[in-house]
């Protein structure tokens, strides 16, 4: 008898448009690079790597410039991208983690940065990531 896979995502990615955004983040180096710094362990995660936060200049009309910061996680990566004069950020979460509570991370983030109007999207990623295989003996001998 045959049973069939059990579909677990190999993660959850949170993206967050925000509008109306006017906390000091939008526009504060040092304040974006302590939540780059903070927001992984009061997840759970662990940074690999140091964040890094830059002040980018205008491209055109509609990219007015803002601050970009990145972090690398164990888990995989948080972004932000500010357009203060737009009053707009974009924070981009994704993790390898399923069950994360999305919610809390949502209004967590939205609050930080001041926003009064967002548009979520959370989404499981890896719908087709291939099981763990917990007993690859089984599969070799044909005990399976």
């Amino acid at each position: 008898m045959t049973s069939a896979a059990v579909c677990v995502p190999f993660g959850t990615h949170v993206m967050i448009d925000a509008y109306d955004a006017t906390g000091p983040l939008m526009t504060d180096r040092d304040l974006l690079r302590s939540l780059l710094t903070d927001l992984p362990a009061r997840m759970g995660m662990h940074p690999i790597c140091e964040p890094v936060v830059v002040a980018v200049g205008a491209n055109c009309k509609k990219d007015p410039g803002g601050l970009s910061g990145f972090v690398m996680i164990a888990e995989s990566h948080i972004s932000f991208h500010t357009f203060p004069a737009r009053h707009f950020v974009t924070i981009d979460l994704y993790t390898c983690r399923v069950g994360i509570d999305a919610e809390a991370i949502v209004h967590s983030l939205t609050s930080a940065f001041g926003v009064r109007d967002a548009e979520v999207t959370v989404v499981p990623r890896g719908l087709r990531y291939p099981p763990v295989d917990l007993d690859p003996l089984k599969k070799r001998t044909g005990l399976a």
